[in-house]
C-alpha cells in the first residue's frame, strides 16, 4: 500500500501571517458577507478590517473573497478555508478552557500513596468526594508503607501521601489529618474478650502480630514503644507487610495486634476488638507532600482533605 506523501511544511512567513486573530476576522466577514457589518460585529473600523483580510490573503497566497460584485462572495479558496477556520477557532477555545481549568486544578492527574490502615478510616470518603468534585482529574492510587511513601514523594513518583506515622523530612510537609485511639484486635476465642476494656499490660503474655515488617522505623515501632512504657517487651509471633494480613493472622489465633480504632469497621470473622484501659493511646494519620510542589491539582486535593477531616483532628487528651 502506497502512503500519501507528507505535506510540505509551510514557510514561517506564511504561518506568522495566518494567526488566530486574522482567522476570526475572516470568519466574521465570511458569515456576514459584508465588511461593514463584520467590522461592527468585531468592534473595529472597516478600513482596518479590510487591511487585515488583505494581509491574510497575501500570507495564504490566494484571494478569499470575490469583491467584484455588489455583494462579496467566498472564492473556492475561501470556501475551503471556512470549515477549517471554524475548527481552529473551536480548538483554540477548547485549549484555552482546558489550560484555565488546569491552572485551577480542575483537570490533570494526581498520584496518591497511602498506608493500608487508612483505607478503614477517611480514605474512601475522601476519594469519593474528590472524584465527585473534580471529575476531570485522574486519581491514581498506590498502597505503600510509610518509608516507601517518603521515597516516592522525594522522587516525585507520587504527589501526596497518607502516612502513619508522619514522615520526618525537611523537604516534606506533614499535616495531621486524623487522630484516633489505638484498640486491641484479638481472637474472638480469647478470654480477654469477656472484658469491655483491656489493659495493655494484660497483653504481656500474648504473642503480638506487628506490621509493617520492613522498612523501619514504622507503626510497629510505635506499638513496641507503648509496650515498653508498660514494662514489657512483647513476644513477636509474626511481622507482616500490611494491616490486612495482620488481622487475618489474628483471626486464626496467631496473636493479638494493636490497630487504629477505625479498623474495627472491618468485621472480620474470628476477630474481636476492645478499647484499651486507662490513658488513651492514639495514632495519627498524616497528609504529606513535597514543600516545593506548587501544583494546583495538589492544592485542590489537600484543601478537600482538610475540609473533610477538620472535625477529626481532636485535641490531645479530649
Amino acid at each position: 500500500m502506497t502512503r500519501s506523501p507528507k505535506p510540505e511544511p509551510l514557510p514561517r512567513a506564511v504561518l506568522s501571517g495566518v494567526d488566530v486573530r486574522r482567522l476570526r476576522y475572516f470568519l466574521a466577514v465570511a458569515e456576514e458577507l459584508h465588511f461593514g457589518r463584520a467590522a461592527e460585529r468585531l468592534y473595529i473600523a472597516q478600513p482596518a478590517l479590510s487591511r487585515q483580510i488583505a494581509s491574510l490573503e497575501n500570507a495564504i497566497g490566494a484571494q478569499l473573497f470575490d469583491r467584484s460584485r455588489s455583494s462579496i462572495q467566498l472564492t473556492p479558496a475561501g470556501e475551503a478555508l471556512l470549515p477549517r477556520a471554524r475548527d481552529i477557532q473551536a480548538r483554540v477555545a477548547d485549549a484555552v478552557r482546558v489550560a484555565r481549568r488546569a491552572a485551577e486544578g480542575l483537570v490533570g492527574v494526581i498520584q496518591v500513596g497511602f498506608v493500608g490502615s487508612a483505607t478503614f478510616s477517611i480514605l474512601p470518603g475522601v476519594f469519593n468526594a474528590y472524584r465527585e468534585q473534580y471529575p476531570e482529574v485522574e486519581l491514581v492510587l498506590h498502597a505503600m508503607n510509610t518509608a516507601e511513601l517518603r521515597v516516592a514523594l522525594r522522587d516525585r513518583s507520587i504527589d501526596v501521601a497518607f502516612a502513619r506515622p508522619g514522615i520526618q523530612d525537611p523537604d516534606i510537609v506533614s499535616e495531621v489529618v486524623q487522630r484516633e485511639p489505638l484498640i486491641v484486635a484479638l481472637p474472638d476465642t480469647d478470654v480477654l474478650t469477656e472484658r469491655s476494656h483491656i489493659a495493655l499490660a494484660d497483653l504481656a503474655v500474648r504473642p503480638f502480630i506487628l506490621y509493617p515488617r520492613q522498612p523501619r522505623p514504622s507503626f510497629a515501632d510505635h506499638v513496641l514503644d507503648l509496650c515498653r512504657a508498660e514494662g514489657f517487651t512483647p513476644e513477636i509471633a509474626q511481622e507482616t507487610l500490611e494491616i490486612q494480613t495482620a488481622l487475618s493472622l489474628v483471626s486464626v489465633g496467631a496473636g493479638v495486634s494493636l490497630v487504629p480504632e477505625s479498623t474495627s469497621e472491618a468485621q472480620l470473622h474470628g476477630v474481636a476488638y476492645r478499647p484499651l484501659l486507662g490513658e488513651e493511646r492514639e495514632t495519627q494519620l498524616s497528609l504529606a507532600y513535597l514543600r516545593d510542589n506548587r501544583s494546583s491539582v495538589l492544592g485542590g486535593f489537600c484543601a478537600l482533605v482538610r475540609e473533610r477531616t477538620r472535625s477529626q483532628i481532636r485535641p490531645r487528651g479530649s
